[in-house]
């Protein structure tokens, strides 16, 4: 068996397999969209295994946000080749092309994900807490939100990640159905998934503030909401399941190498585990 999967050669996948990946957060029932799958083979580098069919079945991608940080994610594999070290060879390979290319790679890390990075290197460092709230339908229209602006969303992400993702802010808020809404003292992006709407990053002066936001959102939206909440800010956590939402799984997020940033304070929720 072993000798199978080392014959299965490595590819570097292009736009023209954003279905095929689609295909793969289907069957692990996660929320990536096309639309992300198509930012990921645009802009970052993307590989993937295929069988003797032909069909894709693996996949992991390194997306460079800077000069010297990057994103390791879509890191997924069918259930049938699933434990057979398909995971690690393609995480392996987006860290070889990281340490050619002098990144620092970043995660948000399953606790079965963990298990495996953890010995490659990976060093933990923030815990996120994955919510869903199912709503069948509206709650009401709620109060009108006001628009957010880019360039101050895009300000505090900066602060918040210790460095630069306006590319990937900039293409998430200028996507069809993505809304970047704000009070005096909260904003936060909502935008479309694969099997609800994605709420993060949100940004916010307390916990108080951004509950209240989180809960406009959702009042004047139907259907089911995703969130990644930041686990240190446990008012605002604890807030959301009094509120409702319900966990459905955590997130370690981890580092490989040495990073001369310095992430600030942390959002209430980020952008999502794809993204960081």
């Amino acid at each position: 068996m072993v000798a199978i999967e080392k014959e299965l050669p490595l590819l570097q996948l292009d736009v023209r397999d954003a279905a095929a990946g689609l295909e793969l957060s289907r069957g692990a029932k996660w929320n990536q969209n096309e639309a992300d799958w198509r930012f990921f083979l645009a802009k970052g580098t993307v590989y993937g295994m295929r069988d003797s069919a032909s069909e894709l079945i693996a996949t992991a991608a390194l997306l460079p946000y800077t000069k010297r940080e990057a994103w390791i994610s879509m890191v997924l594999v069918t259930e049938s080749w699933r434990r057979r070290g398909l995971a690690t060879r393609l995480v392996d390979a987006c860290l070889d092309s990281a340490m050619r290319l002098g990144l620092t790679t970043w995660l948000d890390a399953t606790p079965a994900g963990a298990a495996v990075y953890g010995p490659l290197g990976f060093a933990p460092t923030i815990q996120l807490r994955r919510l869903r709230l199912e709503r069948g339908t509206s709650a009401g229209p709620g109060n009108e939100l006001a628009p957010g602006k880019l360039g101050d969303f895009i300000t505090c992400d900066i602060d918040a990640m210790g460095f630069d993702r306006r590319d990937l802010i900039s293409e998430l808020c200028g996507r069809p159905g993505s809304r970047l809404l704000s009070t005096n003292e909260a904003t936060a992006l909502v935008r479309d998934g694969r099997t609800a709407r994605q709420i993060g990053p949100v940004f916010a002066a307390s916990p108080e503030s951004a509950l209240a936001l989180v809960a406009e959102i959702v009042a004047g939206e139907p259907g089911a909401h995703l969130i990644d909440a930041v686990a240190d800010h446990a008012t605002f956590l604890d807030g959301l399941m009094r509120a409702g939402w319900t966990i459905e799984r955590p997130f370690q997020r981890m580092r490989f190498g040495r990073t001369a940033v310095q992430p600030g304070e942390p959002p209430f929720a980020v952008a999502g585990p794809e993204f960081g």
